[in-house]
């Protein structure tokens, strides 16, 4: 079997990028260069950020494509999130909704990457 322990997102300025995310994730990286940088979340997935501009193969595609999904605990969080990453900068592309699924919002990282902030609601 085949564990996923990574993502990685192409951005176009990698200390920009790590400067976001480490306001919106309220964590610093484990690993930070000037083209490259690595969080480890909570769950133990890494976050890489790397600078598009050299990377091989060349990335096809940019931001906005998928969403990197946050699961939290209540549906209260997930208001309490969208108010604090707001508050970070994010841009803000879908505010607090309830879906199908649970409720739920969608930010962009500079790079137009989607940050979807859900919780699934109970049966």
């Amino acid at each position: 079997m085949i564990d996923s322990n990574s993502i990685l997102l192409f951005v176009t300025d990698a200390p920009k990028s790590t400067s976001f995310y480490t306001r919106l994730l309220g964590q610093d990286p484990v690993e930070a260069s000037s083209t490259f940088a690595m969080f480890i979340l909570p769950s133990g997935l890494a976050l890489g950020l790397w600078g598009k501009t050299g990377v091989e193969p060349a990335p096809a595609a940019m931001g906005g494509g998928c969403d990197l999904g946050f699961k939290v605990a209540t549906a209260d969080m997930v208001d309490t999130l969208h108010a604090e990453w707001q508050g970070k900068g994010a841009t803000i592309l879908l505010p607090p909704t309830n879906l199908y699924f649970g409720r739920t919002f969608v930010a962009a990282d500079p790079d137009r990457h989607r940050l979807r902030v859900y919780n699934v609601a109970e049966s």
